[in-house]
């Protein structure tokens, strides 16, 4: 019973990885992975938000990883320039910014390292109600796109010739991954939210044998990283937050060690 109190945290690490298993896969196919990354900093920003407004947190990192992702697409229109060179520049200057942003409010006092690195300790059973009722949610939209969305990452011009919205399954898809990014940066952080959705999903591809394989895989070995890294943090006294993302990379190194030697 002592240990009664990791129950809540646990659960909701899990629940973010269930959740980040079929996003992320997807990720991984459609070499998104700047994409994600520029989401999960522009999180920072929209947490100052939050707090500037007296706003859910959670509310408000949506809010701005959703305009992100509409600047992303008006930029990607008007400036000439990779996209993987935009979403770096984006993504360091909306961390900036974010940063700027919250030693700016003197009034309000923050754990930026929790931000940052995440603080999964703090997880609540209230919190874990959210993030499942979410996570329904969030699976059910996209197991409504998803094969669109597959359809999109094969060969966009011939699903668009098939009568697929390609923008409007794109927008939702851009949703979903705002809304667990939002989720998330209580778990692992600002920093390492993109390492929870690319390296389960990057373990399991080895292995699968269809997408819904690797989304299922994709689940299952960050499930199995947060447990571990809970457990390694509750053991060894480290944070959380990177011995998940860690874990996740053992898992990945044990995935293709095996999956070459057969």
């Amino acid at each position: 019973m002592s240990e009664y109190w990791l129950l809540p945290p646990l659960l909701g690490g899990i629940g973010v990885a269930l959740i980040a298993g079929p996003l992320g896969a997807l990720m991984v196919w459609r070499r998104l992975a700047y994409f994600g990354d520029t989401l999960s900093h522009s999180g920072l920003l929209g947490v100052t938000l939050a707090l500037a407004l007296h706003v859910n947190i959670t509310l408000g990192v949506c809010a701005i990883a959703l305009l992100v992702a509409a600047l992303l697409l008006k930029l990607q229109a008007r400036i000439q320039v990779a996209s993987d060179t935009l979403l770096g520049i984006l993504s360091h200057t909306l961390l900036a910014i974010g940063l700027l942003a919250l030693a700016a409010l003197e009034e309000v006092r923050v754990d930026v390292l929790g931000f940052l690195y995440g603080d999964i300790l703090t997880v609540s059973w209230q919190d874990v109600v959210v993030i499942y009722l979410g996570g329904i949610v969030v699976l059910g939209l996209l197991t409504r796109v998803w094969q669109s969305l597959l359809r999109i990452t094969v060969h966009a011009e011939l699903a668009q010739v098939e009568g697929v919205a390609i923008a409007k399954v794109q927008a939702v898809y851009t949703c979903l991954l705002a809304i667990v990014v939002a989720v998330a940066i209580k778990i692992v952080g600002v920093l390492l939210i993109t390492a929870l959705l690319i390296i389960p999903a990057a373990s399991a591809r080895p292995w699968a044998q269809s997408p819904e394989q690797m989304a299922v895989f994709a689940s299952l070995f960050g499930a199995i990283a947060v447990a571990m890294g809970l457990a390694a943090s509750n053991f060894w006294d480290v944070p959380a937050g990177p011995a998940m993302v860690v874990v996740a990379a053992g898992i990945l190194v044990l995935t293709v060690i095996s999956r070459s030697t057969k």
